[in-house]
C-alpha cells in the first residue's frame, strides 16, 4: 500500500479521528462529508467485504453495524492497536497492505477502502486492479474514495488555491503521495476486466470509484 509512509500513519494514529472530525484546519475540505462518503462505501458494498487500509476503523465499524462479513487490512501497528480498542473483539484486522496481504477463507464480493489508493504509485494501481478482479466473486465490485483529479491543470488550480504558509501540511501531502488522475483509474479498471465503473464527487477532493467485474 505505500509501506514507504508507514511514518506518517504512525504519527497520524493518535490524532486522525479528530482530523477527519473536522480538528485540523488544513484538511477540513479533504474530509468534508466524511460520514455521508464511508455510509456511501457501506451502501454500496456487498455481504462479504475486504477493506484495505482499516486505519482507526472507523469504516469498518459502520460495516460490521451494517452486518457486513468484514477483512480488515492494516499495515501500520499503531493504527491496528487504535482500531481493535474501538472495534468488537470477533472482528478481524490483519497485517498487509494493498499489494501484499492475506485473503479469508471465504469468497469476497467487494473490496473496498477510503483515503487508501492513493498511496500506490500509477502502474501499482493497474497490477493491483488486475489481481483484485481475480480475487472478486463474479458479479463483485470495488468501492474505492479518494482524491482523484480530472487534469493537471484541474491539479494545479485546487493545490494554488490554498496558500502554502497556511496550508503547508496539506500541500506537502498532495505532492508527495500519488494522488492519481480519474482517467488512469478508468484505464486501469478497463484493463483490469471491470465494466460499470462509475465516479461521483464527494467533495473537493474525494470520489467515490464503483467498479464491477
Amino acid at each position: 500500500m505505500g509501506r514507504e509512509f508507514l511514518t506518517v500513519f504512525r504519527d497520524w494514529a493518535e490524532d486522525y479521528d479528530a482530523v477527519v472530525s473536522g480538528g485540523d484546519q488544513q484538511y477540513l475540505d479533504v474530509f468534508e462529508n466524511y460520514d455521508e462518503i464511508l455510509d456511501k462505501i457501506v451502501s454500496l458494498s456487498g455481504e462479504s467485504v475486504i477493506e484495505f487500509g482499516v486505519g482507526t476503523g472507523n469504516l469498518t465499524g459502520r460495516l460490521i453495524l451494517a452486518g457486513k462479513e468484514v477483512w480488515g487490512i492494516e499495515p501500520s501497528i499503531e493504527m491496528r492497536r487504535v482500531a481493535e480498542e474501538k472495534l468488537p473483539a470477533h472482528v478481524t484486522v490483519v497485517d498487509g497492505d494493498m499489494q501484499s496481504f492475506s485473503v479469508p477463507p471465504y469468497r469476497v464480493d467487494t473490496l473496498v477502502s477510503s483515503y487508501v489508493f492513493h498511496h500506490l504509485t500509477d502502474n501499482e494501481k493497474k497490477t493491483v486492479l488486475k489481481d483484485y478482479a481475480a480475487l472478486l466473486i463474479n458479479g463483485g465490485k470495488i468501492v474505492f474514495a479518494d482524491t482523484l483529479f480530472i487534469s493537471e491543470e484541474e491539479k494545479a488550480k485546487l493545490i494554488g488555491s490554498y496558500p502554502n504558509q497556511d496550508y503547508p501540511d496539506l500541500i506537502d501531502d498532495l505532492n508527495r503521495e500519488y494522488y492519481p488522475y480519474m482517467s488512469t483509474v478508468y484505464d486501469g479498471l478497463k484493463e483490469a476486466g471491470f465494466k460499470k465503473i462509475g465516479f461521483s464527487q464527494m467533495n473537493k477532493f474525494v470520489w467515490m470509484i464503483e467498479a464491477e467485474i
